[in-house]
């Protein structure tokens, strides 16, 4: 089915990163092949769309070995990712228990997962990839780990950001509104949910601003971006009329990015009595947003090059 790593497999994997990202219970998105770390190349780096981590891959169809386990903690140690996958047609027992190993002895914040590749085919059908998870964290423990270190882990703000974000989370579970599959709440002072088309994100942000309901365009490339943010431009009236109101747009050129948002003046996490409030005004932001970037046809797409 792949004749060829890094020709063939690798590129499949590019263009069906949902595949392993199902296996791994994450909406993964990988965008770059071929990543240049240090003198060496890493097969794969990407996202969790979710949650916004990095997610690095390595790959091999032959059966795992030493070589490719010391590229893998390379490649960690070059890119600082919180999931690193490595793929192999079969994991052999001691790499397995490396894994475990790994998994133990790092923070709650690092993940290692070890998976085997398969084909399979019923019958007269096309042949069809089969992953098969055979080492991955003991979330349970991290779990408690990371609760019992908790007062220590996060900063007096970092924790503000997470109890609000948990009782955002917790407001759109009330609404039956299905747009997110974070399971633990960012300590960061932003919640990011893709939009279901690539490099195309929602984002829920307190900034000096205040806080934010905002549409980013964040592909690596920048004029990709510009480029996206200009098709809506040209059907701004029509969006804002379906918004209700005037949004701001904006070119981010230290990010590279391009992004459409409205502000809450004012807004500080550090007021808690105001909270429901805030999550009032994001969810009335946030369909709005929504429905008026739907009635022009939806977030652009990537632009051809």
């Amino acid at each position: 089915m792949w004749p060829h790593e890094a020709r063939d497999f690798t590129p499949w994997l590019l263009q069906n990163a949902d595949v392993l990202g199902d296996l791994l219970g994450m909406d993964l998105i990988l965008e770059i092949a071929e990543h240049p770390v240090g003198g060496f190349r890493l097969d794969l780096k990407g996202r969790d769309q979710s949650s916004g981590e990095t997610v690095i891959v390595e790959n091999q169809l032959q059966p795992s070995d030493h070589t490719h386990l010391g590229q893998l903690l390379t490649y960690a140690a070059g890119t600082d990712p919180t999931t690193v996958v490595w793929i192999a047609a079969s994991i052999r027992p001691e790499h397995r228990a490396a894994l475990d190993w790994l998994n133990t002895r790092t923070d709650e914040d690092t993940r290692f997962f070890g998976v085997e590749l398969g084909v399979v085919r019923i019958g007269d059908s096309q042949p069809a990839p089969a992953f098969r998870l055979v080492a991955e964290p003991n979330d349970w423990e991290k779990t408690v780990r990371a609760a019992t270190n908790q007062a220590d882990a996060l900063s007096g703000k970092q924790q503000l950001y997470r109890e609000f974000w948990t009782r955002w989370l917790g407001r759109l579970r009330a609404e039956q509104l299905h747009w997110s599959g974070v399971n633990r709440p960012p300590k960061d002072n932003w919640l990011r949910v893709p939009t279901g088309v690539s490099n195309a994100t929602y984002y829920t942000t307190f900034t000096k601003q205040g806080l934010s309901s905002e549409l980013v365009f964040e592909s690596a490339d920048a004029a990709i971006n510009t480029a996206r943010l200009n098709i809506l431009q040209t059907q701004k009236a029509s969006l804002e009329a379906a918004y209700g109101s005037p949004l701001e747009w904006q070119a981010i050129p230290s990010r590279k990015s391009t992004r459409i948002a409205d502000y809450l003046p004012g807004a500080d996490v550090e007021n808690a009595g105001e909270w429901n409030d805030y999550i009032d005004w994001l969810l009335d932001r946030q369909i709005r947003l929504r429905r008026a970037i739907s009635s022009v046809g939806g977030a652009p797409d990537a632009i051809p090059s």
